[in-house]
């Protein structure tokens, strides 16, 4: 008998990550990646099992933090969101793809692939961070989630309008994509309202939303397409219905807790495991020098205008927009599957998105943590 060990060391790597988290006061999601670059580069291989599942938890992430976000509140600072959120993906990408480019030497094609990775503010990483201090649910939270969204819509627009060859197939990914989205909207109060499925432990309310979203995802794969954007429009939308009423909220809650439990960690200990330290070392000038423009255009793109717009929590906005993973990811992966980078670009590619991840959102928790109720008091008095 050839018993998989994998599974096993999984979760103990879920495990473990939780303890390290609740001992450093650190975000789960830090360690679980930190954990899966050790374990991927002491032997553990990605399995297909553990891909798909971190796809999946990749979309309930982002659908999730669709729902968290308050769209009356998105319709008054949509010009805030909008300039940080665009000056966020426009400044890393331009700065990224000029310097792979025209320093590196790297060819054209593969130099806009890694300004689109590089470019990335990962919706996951945010989201994960944000619920776990509490600040999902202020004004700063929101801001930054609507700002993350507009920066990923750039990056995804990116790769599509340079790369993505349109098909038959990517016109029914997003024909059914937007039928999904709007009748998931008109009609799913009667799945939520229902009063013989409430408290029910065969959970048909996630049962439904789990359909939907892999529904995206087959579509989003067979149109070469991302299934990321449709599941945080969809989020965005359905948030109106998790905020109705007691029971609603508690379909979001047990959601979100089934999610945590297992799904995102696989998400973001399989994209730890993506990394090859010793292709890193072997070119770990341009990586650091990748990191170092990342991080230093992210700042160009995003501290003056949160220094304006959220005088007491700039520095905050401005590291966890810096943070990269699943769209980054998504980017150098199509690059290496296309032929555009080689396996080094990749993994370099790879370690400075997942570097992203980690530190920006390290330094923001240990030294940069908003105090909630004077960032809100200063968003109302500047806030139109």
């Amino acid at each position: 008998m050839n018993a998989d060990i994998t599974p096993m060391i999984v979760g103990l790597l879920v495990m473990i990550s939780s303890l390290i988290s609740l001992r450093l006061g650190l975000s789960v999601a830090i360690i679980e990646i930190i954990l899966g670059v050790i374990a991927g580069n002491f032997g553990l291989a990605t399995e297909e099992w553990m891909s798909y599942l971190a796809s999946f938890g990749g979309i309930i992430l982002t659908f999730l933090a669709g729902t968290e976000i308050d769209t009356k509140l998105m319709k008054e600072r949509f010009k805030e969101s909008f300039l940080i959120g665009f000056l966020s993906f426009l400044a890393p990408f331009v700065g990224s793809s000029a310097y792979t480019y025209f320093v590196a030497h790297w060819s054209i094609k593969a130099s806009l692939i890694a300004g689109v990775a590089l470019s990335t503010t990962s919706l996951a990483v945010v989201y994960s961070v944000l619920v776990e201090t509490g600040l999902a649910k202020t004004e700063i939270g929101k801001l930054l989630m609507s700002a993350t969204f507009i920066t990923d819509m750039g990056t995804a627009l990116a790769l599509s309008i340079l790369f993505v060859k349109p098909t038959l197939y990517t016109a029914i990914f997003i024909s059914v994509s937007l039928n999904v989205i709007y009748f998931a909207d008109k009609f799913s109060h009667y799945m939520f309202t229902n009063p013989r499925w409430k408290n029910k432990v065969i959970e048909p309310e996630l049962k439904y939303i789990f359909m939907l979203l892999l529904v995206f995802m087959y579509f989003a794969n067979l149109g070469e397409g991302h299934a990321v954007l449709p599941a945080f429009v969809l989020g965005l939308l359905m948030s109106r219905h998790f905020s109705e009423t007691s029971e609603t909220k508690v379909v979001r809650n047990r959601l979100r807790t089934v999610a945590y439990a297992i799904i995102t960690p696989i998400f973001f200990i399989v994209g730890g495991l993506r990394v090859s330290l010793p292709m890193i070392l072997s070119a770990f000038g341009l990586f650091a020098v990748l990191f170092a423009v990342k991080i230093l255009t992210k700042f160009v793109g995003v501290f003056f205008l949160a220094k304006k717009y959220i005088p007491n929590g700039s520095m905050y906005t401005t590291l966890l927009m810096s943070t990269g993973l699943t769209f980054g990811t998504i980017s150098s992966v199509f690059g290496l599957n296309s032929g555009y980078i080689d396996q080094v670009q990749y993994s370099i590619l790879i370690g400075v998105v997942l570097a992203s991840a980690v530190i920006p959102t390290f330094i923001a928790q240990k030294w940069f943590m908003p105090v909630q109720d004077e960032d809100l008091l200063e968003m109302d008095n500047n806030g139109k």
